[in-house]
């Protein structure tokens, strides 16, 4: 997970120095799958998937890894949820080497069903003035990440992980806020998973845990690196002190699934100044979505709704979850939750 630790340091420059991010553009046609979703007055949402992660502990590119019974992948469920919906394009994020594999093992997919775009993260995208530092082996992290969709996203937007399973109700409590936020500025929301419904079974697990205000606005998100359930069911997290703490089942977590608004592109501009200067000798320091927010939060100019979700959340954090991953997904279609084949 990541840390939402800040100080804020206001630095204004100009966006346009930036690297253009590099679009391809998939056939955009009708959308099957939309028929019987009622029609809005609203701009649909855009989905923005983040997929340009390695996936160091799960051993691959775990974006790509065929876990339906056809080979659908993670991101396949979650385009299948977010279309029922009534999101009206994907956007993807990844990097520029592995986009053959994407192309053919994930875009082909899509073509008759949403339209979709793909952006590029890569080390150099920096604004102007600044240099790649040449130890730097790490992506800048996922707020620098979705800073990439900025030229091809101009509606309302969800911040997904590719290779997180986030369930169908959460995207329908998502697309709904999004529409509510149609022509509004500096109100987004983080879709919040209970505590207990987002463990793994291979290992601990990192999570941001949330707090909010009376009105379910967003305070603080603190990074727990080391969550539990121990032997006798009870969640437990370890704090800085290296102390087992208990908590409650249904505690507000981060799974990175974030609504925004496109002004956060500008926002995440001028921070990312701030984050070069900061960590210029450092090149293992990532930019994350949840440091932005809190910096914003902390400066009085936004503010985030946290959305409760009962959806649970499923993923591959490690290879050992790909089994039980791939018997959660048989169990929903056998449910009658999703269609055995996704894509015809």
């Amino acid at each position: 997970m990541e840390s939402a630790t800040c100080s804020c340091l206001w630095v204004q420059f100009l966006h346009a120095g930036f690297v253009a991010t590099k679009v391809i553009k998939i056939q955009e046609k009708s959308v099957p799958l939309q028929k019987n979703v009622r029609k809005s007055k609203y701009m649909k949402p855009v989905l923005f998937v983040l997929a340009a992660g390695m996936g160091s502990r799960y051993g691959g590119l775990k974006q790509l890894d065929g876990l339906g019974p056809n080979g659908e992948t993670i991101m396949d469920y979650s385009i299948y949820d977010a279309v029922k919906a009534g999101f009206g394009k994907v956007v993807f994020v990844i990097r520029e080497w592995f986009e053959q594999d994407f192309r053919e093992k994930i875009l082909s997919k899509y073509e008759n069903l949403i339209p979709v775009e793909l952006v590029f993260q890569e080390l150099d995208k920096l604004p102007e003035g600044f240099q790649l530092n040449k130890e730097r082996i790490k992506p800048w992290g996922t707020n620098h990440a979705v800073m990439m969709g900025k030229d091809v996203i101009k509606e309302p937007f969800l911040v997904i992980n590719a290779d997180d399973f986030y369930g169908r109700e959460s995207y329908r409590i998502a697309a709904e806020y999004l529409q509510s936020l149609e022509n509004k500025k500096d109100h987004y929301f983080m879709v919040g998973y209970r505590m207990g419904n987002t463990l793994s079974e291979s290992g601990s697990v990192a999570r941001g845990i949330c707090s909010t205000d009376a009105n379910g606005f967003l305070t603080s998100v603190v990074e727990r690196t080391y969550i539990i359930r121990d032997k006798d069911g009870k969640i437990k997290y370890k704090d800085e002190n290296e102390n087992l703490i208990e908590t409650g089942e249904n505690t507000p977590v981060s799974m990175n699934m974030w609504g925004f608004t496109p002004e956060y592109f500008d926002y995440s501009e001028s921070l990312f100044v701030d984050f070069l200067i900061k960590n210029q000798d450092n090149p293992k320091a990532e930019m994350y979505i949840p440091w932005v927010i809190d910096c914003l939060i902390e400066k009085g100019q936004i503010k985030v709704k946290v959305l409760d979700t009962p959806s649970k959340w499923f993923g591959v954090t490690y290879a050992e979850d790909r089994a039980s991953v791939v018997e959660k997904i048989k169990q929903l279609i056998a449910q009658g939750e999703y269609p055995q084949k996704l894509f015809t």
